[in-house]
């Protein structure tokens, strides 16, 4: 268990491994990644059981975690490797062909902490229920969580997946929506606005808990806390996380701008100056 200013210390680090890893790549999603980096900090180093020396492709006697949003691949990567799934040094690799650090998640090259291909949106908790009834049949205690973007709740095969883990009472499932109101064509409010989110999971049957700022470190380590203390009631629980996208760097913030286009050589020194580097760059 990490303290709340070392949890503070790696998010911000990673957020620079973020910037770096992109625009060494000239291409990438570092917008989504800033957002969510508060929360895959918290989940790797606090909130999730697991022991990234011991991984198994079929998570038994673990938590799981599936990233249905594939895309944001820099802040899994970085976090991934602060947490020691695999050496740092290699976050260099990111989006170079044939590695193992490829733009979407790649169970190919059998990089430790993946268990699924998710560049194709909105089949993540499928996924996920699969591997939580995998482990009610097991008796396996362990959770499942599952992380998705806003704009992902567009596809139509995410709300199948809702009705099915609410009917069946998939309750050692906790599925986490980043809602930063930001996609590739603007905010979801301009292409497909998503309504009442909250009343809508609990209409499928859903525990549900808001986290309003999904930004603030001591926020997402309570917010998931409660979740996981919601959970095993027979119902499977939603997290509403509430962030910026591109959060960390003022003038990337608030913007689909960086959804899916990275800085410039020159801009990434300014983006630089506002992250202090803390547990050392790659």
């Amino acid at each position: 268990m990490k303290s709340l200013q070392e949890l503070q210390s790696i998010a911000t680090q990673v957020r620079r491994d973020i910037l770096r890893m992109t625009t060494a790549a000239k291409s990438g999603h570092p917008g989504g990644s800033l957002g969510t980096a508060d929360w895959f900090v918290a989940m790797n180093f606090n909130i999730m059981d697991f022991d990234p020396q011991k991984f198994t492709m079929s998570g038994e006697g673990e938590d799981m975690l599936f990233v249905s949003q594939g895309h944001i691949t820099p802040v899994i990567y970085s976090t991934m490797a602060r947490r020691g799934y695999f050496p740092v040094e290699e976050l260099k690799t990111f989006r170079v062909f044939g590695t193992r650090l490829q733009g979407h998640p790649s169970t190919e090259h059998g990089l430790p902490g993946i268990r699924m291909a998710s560049g194709s949106l909105g089949q993540g908790l499928s996924v996920g229920i699969g591997a939580a009834l995998g482990k009610k049949m097991t008796g396996d205690k362990h959770m499942v969580y599952t992380m998705h973007g806003d704009g992902e709740l567009e596809e139509g095969q995410i709300w199948e997946a809702v009705m099915f883990a609410g009917a069946k009472g998939v309750d050692n499932l906790i599925s986490t929506i980043d809602y930063n109101n930001q996609q590739i064509d603007g905010t979801t409010e301009q292409v497909m606005d998503l309504g009442d989110l909250k009343a809508k999971f609990e209409s499928f049957m859903w525990k549900v808990v808001v986290i309003e700022n999904g930004n603030d470190m001591q926020q997402v380590l309570d917010g998931m806390a409660k979740a996981k203390a919601m959970s095993g009631q027979g119902r499977p629980v939603c997290v509403i996380l509430i962030t910026k996208m591109g959060y960390g760097v003022d003038f990337m913030q608030d913007t689909n701008k960086y959804h899916g286009s990275v800085l410039s050589a020159d801009d990434l020194p300014k983006a630089l100056g506002q992250l202090k580097e803390t547990l050392g760059d790659f």
